[in-house]
């Protein structure tokens, strides 16, 4: 059984609850709780975080940009713990179920977000995404996952994981929401026009052929020119070092002093963090330089990489982690190059919604809407 995906320290007051005026007027708004919202503590998916910290003086600038336009907060929302995982469960508070595969995980850790967009009880989530925690959840939901261009973002007033990786993302149930509210979040306009279409053979080939059969109608609606070219040397490792090292700058000093209890996979993951040797870290970060540039390479002049948002629908309530690194494969290029991504839903898999992920040039966020609006 799930839990609600709202928060019960986040419910909003009356005057909170009051309809705006705006381009997003009237729209309900889910704010994953690592948002700071003024008033609200902001427990960040653990409850020593809860307890140490103080409630926020001010909105975050996601958080304030969306109710200036006018968005009704909902309330906030259930993430996994510091919002370290994909998998979309808590060692503390339980799992958000999935509205749209009942007895299935919402992915995390933008979970309880996606749980209330795909619910109905919010029109629009607002969460984060460092290695995929939009995408994957509005892949397994049957929702719009949308990560924005790094540089475009505002990430003032929300708990960091990998500041070099993290971005404020949305989710919704309809495309022309979700680019009114990215219109509205994101700073500047973006340019460009997709040429060509990028479907790297090694990263296809690695996922299961019913994948690619439930996806290929889609890619095929997009109507533009598809090129085979490999993406290149696996990065994951190197990325998951990374953003470890760089979890652990952000925490470290919190966790040697509060001892908090971490469920297996996010413990893991900051021990990892915490003995990497600065080589370590260096390496990695060379490796990840260089996969950059070769992404970069792909996208000049309107290439559009396309892949699937996770290798699978979701798993089943209780199923471990059994698919995070081949997740993190398909999802960790966005953020180490700094790319705007989407995520669409594009099919079904046993049933049970499965994404597919466009990703653009930087700058180029609108792109991937005027694509989306193919399918």
């Amino acid at each position: 059984m799930g839990i609600d995906p709202f928060v019960s320290w986040g419910t909003p007051s009356e005057s909170e609850s009051q309809e705006g005026s705006g381009p997003l007027a009237g729209v309900r708004l889910a704010v994953k709780d690592v948002f700071d919202v003024a008033g609200t503590p902001t427990g960040a998916g653990h409850p020593r975080w809860l307890e140490t910290h103080d409630p926020a003086g001010e909105d975050a600038v996601a958080v304030a940009r969306l109710r200036a336009a006018g968005a009704v907060l909902a309330g906030k929302t259930h993430t996994d713990e510091l919002a370290y995982s994909l998998g979309g469960t808590n060692q503390h508070y339980g799992v958000p179920e999935n509205p749209a595969a009942p007895g299935h995980v919402c992915g995390g850790s933008s979970s309880g977000s996606a749980a209330t967009v795909a619910a109905g009880r919010a029109d629009l989530g607002l969460g984060t995404d460092t290695a995929g925690s939009i995408r994957v959840p509005a892949s397994y939901t049957g929702l719009y996952g949308f990560r924005p261009t790094h540089a475009r973002a505002p990430r003032e007033g929300i708990v960091p994981l990998a500041p070099t990786f993290d971005v404020p993302g949305l989710l919704t149930r309809d495309l022309a929401l979700l680019r009114e509210a990215a219109r509205v979040l994101l700073d500047g306009s973006g340019s460009g026009t997709a040429t060509r279409l990028c479907v790297p053979a090694d990263l296809w080939t690695d996922q299961s052929p019913r994948v690619g059969a439930a996806l290929a109608p889609a890619i095929a609606r997009l109507g533009l020119p598809v090129h085979r070219t490999p993406v290149g040397h696996d990065v994951t490792d190197a990325f998951a070092i990374a953003q470890a090292a760089q979890a652990w700058h952000c925490h470290g000093e919190w966790i040697t002093r509060e001892r908090p209890e971490f469920g297996p996979g996010v413990g893991a993951r900051f021990r990892r963090g915490e003995g990497l040797t600065r080589e370590e870290v260096t390496l990695a970060r060379k490796a990840l330089d260089e996969a950059a540039d070769r992404i970069r390479v792909l996208l000049d002049g309107g290439g559009i990489l396309v892949l699937p948002t996770a290798p699978g629908a979701a798993p089943a309530l209780g199923r471990p982690e059994d698919r995070r690194l081949m997740t993190l494969r398909l999802n960790c290029l966005a953020p180490l190059s700094g790319s705007p991504a989407l995520s669409l839903p594009a099919g079904l898999l046993d049933g049970r919604p499965l994404g597919l992920s466009l990703m653009a040039a930087r700058g180029h966020d609108e792109v991937l809407f005027d694509l989306a609006a193919r399918i």
